[in-house]
């Protein structure tokens, strides 16, 4: 299961060793909905390699304010703490794996 993330703990988690998946989302969203399976499937197949987390944005401001999020859904990669790739909207799990693959 992803691990929920919020202003709080945002810098730590993004920080780590491990490469860093943020799913930017909110319940309102039908799109965040739709890939929400996605993001947990791969958060239970990457769990030893990359962490999977998600951030509500009607509970965050100061993370998407930083990183510019305008549209929900938003997948941010990180590596070593800072951002490397970023995908918008409905995504197909191919695509977000592709994503993934390229930061081991």
């Amino acid at each position: 299961m992803a691990q929920v993330i919020n202003d709080a703990n945002f810098q730590e988690v993004i920080s780590g060793e491990q490469p860093v998946m943020v799913d930017f989302w909110a319940t309102w969203c039908g799109p965040c909905r739709m890939i929400s399976p996605i993001v947990d499937e791969i958060s239970t197949e990457y769990e030893s390699k990359v962490v999977v987390a998600k951030c509500n944005v009607d509970e965050c401001s100061e993370a998407p304010m930083k990183y510019g999020i305008r549209n929900i859904p938003t997948l941010l990669f990180f590596k070593g703490g800072e951002l490397v790739d970023r995908s918008v909207g409905a995504v197909s799990k191919k695509d977000i794996v592709a994503k993934l693959e390229k930061l081991f």
